[in-house]
């Protein structure tokens, strides 16, 4: 019996990854739970499992007496005596159980901790190796897709992790085999399962899509500041770099543009503005707007952390954007509410009457 418990604690130990001393732990409480449980309440319990000798012992403790008050907890010297030689009254006598002595409910109860035991010390593994994911980019092998909601199931690390449909681009096409990059923005536990909140749509996704592909940014040569996104429309990038002889722009695009071609076609056609960063607040929004040509920045406060912008007359349309989109990103890029203002101080028939303020 000693043999075949071991074996199966040793296979567990493989099949699974649990560590043996924490599954005899969780085995030990609920087998001195079980007994104690047969044994009407009895309170000194010992389990005593040994891997490395793969020994098991099981036994209860009772204090000898001259007579009994208590059953479960006393027992009558005369008896106590043939456990041990050296009972003495007042003294705790250990008296040993064979395992079938534990009865089938000790047993059953045993069997029902065993296997939560087991359960827990999986869920703790996962929620671990869960956490070393949290706010990274993962890769998921897509494995279903339900056609009703538009959530995909995605293999991660073989658990099935969902991604919903609003956390989706909605350039996304999905089919089932297809390798996909997530951002992990959450992890949680029930006492079930462990689960993952994955995105494609948070803008951190952008941050670390350009970790993984600039070393320079890897190595701490250059910095991201800050990112603005609108997900799968497009999304503006502040770098500057720590060394004066590294182009901190450069180094993100890439030779011939390489590096964030592939971010862009990782996001499905996703434009990327990347754009340097100054702590000089007229210069950096004047970059932020890009791909407008910016004629002056002039700052109206800077506690309100407001400005007013002139651009040339025909590059208002650009420096806005469609429906506004170039003006408020560089607006949450630099933190700074923008009022974009055309050079002749006129707007043409088809801008808006009013100065268009993000």
């Amino acid at each position: 019996m000693n043999n075949e418990f071991f074996d199966a604690l040793e296979l567990l130990e493989k099949e699974k990854g649990i560590p043996a001393d924490y599954l005899v732990e969780k085995i030990s409480t609920a087998i001195a739970m079980a007994v104690r449980r047969d044994y009407g309440g009895i309170e000194n319990v010992l389990v005593d499992i040994d891997t490395e000798k793969r020994k098991f012992k099981v036994s209860i403790v009772k204090t000898a007496v001259e007579e009994v008050e208590d059953e479960v907890n006393e027992i009558q010297i005369d008896e106590a005596l043939t456990h041990s030689k050296k009972a003495r009254v007042g003294e705790p006598v250990e008296i040993k159980l064979e395992t079938k002595q534990f009865g089938r409910i000790a047993a059953q109860t045993a069997k029902h901790v065993i296997r939560q035991g087991i359960r827990e010390a999986e869920r703790e593994q996962m929620l671990e190796q869960f956490k070393s994911k949290l706010h990274e980019v993962v890769t998921g092998k897509v494995q279903k897709i339900e056609p009703a909601t538009g959530n995909v199931t995605l293999e991660i690390d073989h658990n099935e992790v969902m991604l919903f449909k609003n956390e989706q681009l909605e350039s996304d096409e999905f089919v089932e085999g297809d390798y996909v990059k997530v951002y992990v923005c959450d992890v949680s536990a029930t006492d079930r399962r462990c689960n993952l909140r994955i995105s494609r749509t948070h803008r951190d996704l952008v941050k670390r899509l350009f970790e993984t592909e600039v070393p320079e940014i890897y190595d701490g040569t250059v910095v991201i500041k800050s990112i603005s996104r609108e997900p799968g429309s497009r999304s503006k990038l502040a770098v500057y770099s720590t060394e004066e002889n590294v182009d901190a722009v450069g180094a993100c695009i890439g030779p011939k543009g390489t590096r964030v071609a592939r971010i862009v076609d990782e996001l499905g056609g996703e434009k990327i503005d990347v754009v340097r960063y100054s702590e000089d607040p007229a210069e950096f929004i004047s970059q932020a707007l890009s791909p407008a040509n910016v004629l002056s920045v002039e700052i109206l406060d800077p506690e309100a952390r407001t400005c007013r912008v002139t651009v040339p007359d025909h590059q208002l349309s650009l420096a806005i954007g469609n429906k506004g989109q170039n003006a408020k990103l560089a607006a949450r890029l630099t933190g700074y509410k923008i009022d974009i203002r055309p050079e002749s101080g006129f707007y043409g028939e088809d801008e808006p009457e009013e100065a268009p303020q993000q």
